[in-house]
């Protein structure tokens, strides 16, 4: 993982980290919701207490935005960000979007918290798949 010292200090206070990037959907990009649901980062609470990710944000290179509401991850839980149009649960989070946001061959995913501090960041390179 790509991570500054500032990013490094807010995860280890927050326990919350990316924790795995699928920016390459398998098979063929046909733009539909499968396809884009294929498409996705995960997020970790690594602490024993939930974490309210509202207001934090998950950003790309070029500076797509999709900012958490209300959104708890239960202590040592995951949640997947999925870039297709969805219905939110406890576990996968929908961005609505009806384009790839994520660039298969190269990018970098920046995790931000409410206060804008970054709190960690994953860069990949071809492939597009990277497990934390």
């Amino acid at each position: 993982m790509a991570h500054d010292r500032d990013g490094d200090r807010q995860q280890r206070r927050s326990g919350v980290e990316i924790s795995a990037v699928q920016a390459n959907s398998p098979g063929p990009d046909t733009r539909s919701n499968r396809s884009l649901n294929r498409e996705w980062i995960e997020i970790t609470n690594s602490h024993r207490r939930a974490v309210n990710l509202d207001g934090w944000t998950l950003r790309d290179r070029d500076g797509n935005r999709y900012r958490f509401h209300d959104v708890r991850v239960a202590g040592r839980a995951t949640v997947r960000i999925h870039t297709s149009v969805g219905r939110d649960t406890r576990t996968d989070l929908y961005m609505d979007r009806r384009h790839y946001l994520w660039d298969n061959h190269s990018d970098t995913a920046t995790l931000r918290n409410d206060r804008g501090y970054t709190v960690d960041t994953e860069s990949w390179g071809r492939g597009g798949h990277h497990r934390g």
